[in-house]
């Protein structure tokens, strides 16, 4: 045990030391919650990447690759189309546009590319920002106590409540430069233990094992590209779900941050094959953990359940103690914290800036700046953290049964629905209009929660919703809904300088 403490103790030091260093870059709001624009590619990309994983990816993944097989690598096909059209499609737009208004918020952005003169837009988006955010960075921390209580034998609420100060620490103090050089620290030791272990446990089998078979004779669902029964309404609708998890990527404020804070264009250019390279990595070796814990910790007979956990989501700490000594046991603690982390980190310095920029100090007090902002952005980042672990603690005694995989998707659905549909059509439609706008994050929003816990209980079809999830049908309204408004009232003066503003960056390069 002592080898799994000092290795801990060694990774949350190192947080420490980078925030207390990128601490001395922030002296104003721009400064905590952009970086001042100035993370290079090789940041940008593993912070954006890192901040898009979260524990939903050594936990979830991981635990879905155990309980659904070779069909689970749908989820990889997904990232890796989302994060290629966020990366190779939108970026440079995104990023060109933002420096042009001079945008330091995603929000920010949005009221400049649509002219609001109200405070509707900006209203909307930072209270449906800040309500997922608070699901999803409770999702993040419910998995911090979970891996504790996993990996160190401690108590579910100590393990949720000592992860949670050490990213409220170093968020606080060093703000975004912090969160962007940390998620690099914890993106590499994510590739590297999650490369690692799926290959030496590979390695570790004899001559006389043979996966396939072994799979297919415990549950021929497990060999199979459509899962058990092979193609049918069903199945495909849960596939479908897992390839369309990637739809995140499209617009997400924690995400879309980083094309904000990065570099320049020429930056987005090199970044996006790291990120690329990074997500296929990270996907695919997940899951692979997932199907080789399936294979030598079950066999015909045996409910995963309860030999993985809920959701098999043990199944990579499991492994882990199975092919490796506990000094590196302690490395895959740190893994898995690295990925939650990350995410809470990144996603603390967005709720906060957005409270503090875009309702704070752009609707009640205009005349905060300076290192004042930055103080008020700190003290919000502690407030939100802090509701959301109230919120953890209550739904581990709500919903005892519930998985990592889908409390994450929940959250990361919610976001989706409200921003990425926008954000698309923002992007690369000259009639998209701020009453479309703000249809479109209501709708996306609505249909969030009227999917989860409306339209999954109805008998017929609620099986379908149950498999999809939430982000197909509550991405797919919020693009509808904004299309329509947008047509059955178009604003051709907001066309005509969305124009301008194209031929602007069009001009510069």
């Amino acid at each position: 045990m002592i080898e799994k403490y000092s290795m801990l103790v060694l990774y949350l030091t190192i947080l420490v030391i980078i925030s207390i260093i990128a601490s001395k870059r922030v002296n104003n709001i721009k400064g905590y919650i952009t970086g001042n624009k100035t993370l290079g590619y090789w940041v940008a990309a593993f912070s954006a990447q890192t901040t898009g994983e979260s524990a939903w990816l050594l936990l979830g993944v991981t635990g879905m690759g155990a309980m659904l097989g070779f069909s689970a690598y749908w989820i990889v096909v997904g990232e890796l189309f989302g994060v290629m059209v966020a990366w190779f499609f939108m970026a440079e737009r995104y990023k060109k546009l933002t420096d042009q208004y001079n945008s330091i918020t995603m929000i920010d952005y949005l009221v400049s590319r649509f002219k609001a003169k109200s405070h509707t837009l900006r209203i909307v988006a930072s209270v449906s920002l800040a309500v997922f955010i608070l699901i999803y960075i409770s999702a993040q921390i419910d998995a911090t106590g979970s891996a504790f209580e996993r990996f160190l034998e401690w108590d579910y609420h100590v393990g949720a409540i000592v992860g949670f100060v050490f990213v409220v620490i170093y968020s606080v103090i060093g703000g975004f430069t912090a969160v962007a050089w940390t998620d690099t620290f914890q993106g590499a030791v994510m590739v590297l233990s999650l490369v690692a272990l799926p290959l030496v446990a590979y390695m570790m089998l004899g001559p006389s094992d043979y996966v396939y078979d072994t799979l297919s004779s415990i549950d021929p669902g497990l060999v199979s590209i459509w899962g058990n029964g092979g193609f049918t309404p069903m199945n495909f609708a849960t596939v479908l779900g897992m390839m369309l998890i990637g739809l995140g990527f499209l617009g997400s404020p924690q995400v879309f941050a980083r094309f904000l804070a990065i570099k320049s264009v020429e930056e987005i250019r090199r970044g996006r094959w790291i990120a690329l390279l990074f997500t296929l990595l990270v996907d695919a070796s997940a899951v692979s953990v997932g199907v080789l814990g399936r294979y030598l910790f079950t066999e015909i007979g045996t409910d995963p359940v309860v030999v993985l956990g809920n959701g098999a989501q043990n199944v990579l700490p499991t492994l882990v103690e199975y092919v490796f000594p506990s000094i590196l046991v302690g490395l895959y603690v740190a893994a898995v914290l690295s990925a939650i982390m990350s995410t809470v980190s990144s996603l603390l310095i967005v709720a906060a800036g957005s409270i503090t920029h875009d309702i704070y100090r752009k609707i009640f007090n205009s005349e905060l700046d300076g290192a004042k902002s930055a103080n008020v952005s700190r003290w919000l980042t502690i407030i939100f953290a802090l509701l959301a672990l109230t919120l953890t603690i209550i739904i581990s005694f709500v919903s005892p049964t519930r998985t990592i995989f889908w409390f994450v998707i929940f959250g990361w659905s919610g976001i989706a629905a409200v921003f990425c549909p926008m954000v698309i059509m923002s992007l690369f439609w000259r009639g998209f209009t701020l009453r479309g706008a703000i249809a479109a994050m209501i709708a996306g929003f609505m249909m969030t929660i009227l999917a989860k816990f409306v339209f999954s209980e109805i008998d017929v079809i609620g099986p379908y919703f149950v498999a999809m999830e939430t982000m197909p049908p509550a991405f797919l309204f919020s693009f509808i809904i904004g299309y329509i408004v947008s047509i059955m009232m178009p604003d051709k003066e907001l066309a005509n300088n969305y124009d301008k503003d194209i031929r602007k960056i069009t001009k510069r390069g």
